[in-house]
């Protein structure tokens, strides 16, 4: 991916006040350490040669989920002029590990940054074709302001850290 697209998603991001961190696949581990607290639940992330930490509960219950102070899944995409991650929707349920922690940490690799919505579009357009049946567009935290002042985390997590492994 060029640099000015992962340019342009690191500054809608933090438009959107959402965290990014670059890390390598070995640094992960210490990445999400500085960024969780205990309970983190997560999913098992489908990069070649990166894992969760041991401490990532990987199978939780419904408890689990509430209890949750953060949640970890891989994005499949990041659209950089909206500062939006893709999170696929999966058999074993990865949609619910991103919405009920306070913090959701997206695992996104470079490569998979698109500059716009067409391309964004493209990709889904694939996807769905081969199989994957639903997926969440996610920009910036959860928030309303249907009953008056905006609160944030009404819907889903309060907070939103990207990161995105260089490969």
């Amino acid at each position: 991916m060029s640099t000015g697209t992962v340019a342009t998603f690191e500054d809608s991001l933090e438009r959107l006040e959402v965290g990014w961190t670059h890390a390598s696949p070995d640094g992960l581990a210490d990445v999400l350490e500085g960024l969780c607290s205990d309970p983190t639940i997560g999913v098992s992330l489908p990069y070649d040669g990166v894992d969760l930490p041991d401490w990532v509960n990987t199978d939780p219950t419904p408890a689990d989920l509430r209890e949750a102070n953060a949640g970890v899944t891989a994005a499949g995409l990041g659209i950089a002029d909206y500062g939006s991650v893709v999170v696929q929707g999966t058999p074993d349920g990865v949609e619910p590990v991103s919405l009920f922690g306070d913090l959701h940490v997206a695992v996104l690799r470079r490569s998979d940054i698109v500059p716009g919505m067409p391309e964004a579009f493209d990709w889904l357009g694939e996807e769905f074709r081969t199989g994957h049946s639903s997926a969440i567009i996610a920009t910036g935290p959860s928030a309303t302001a249907d009953m008056g002042a905006l609160v944030k985390g009404a819907h889903g997590p309060k907070e939103v850290h990207v990161v995105i492994l260089d490969e």
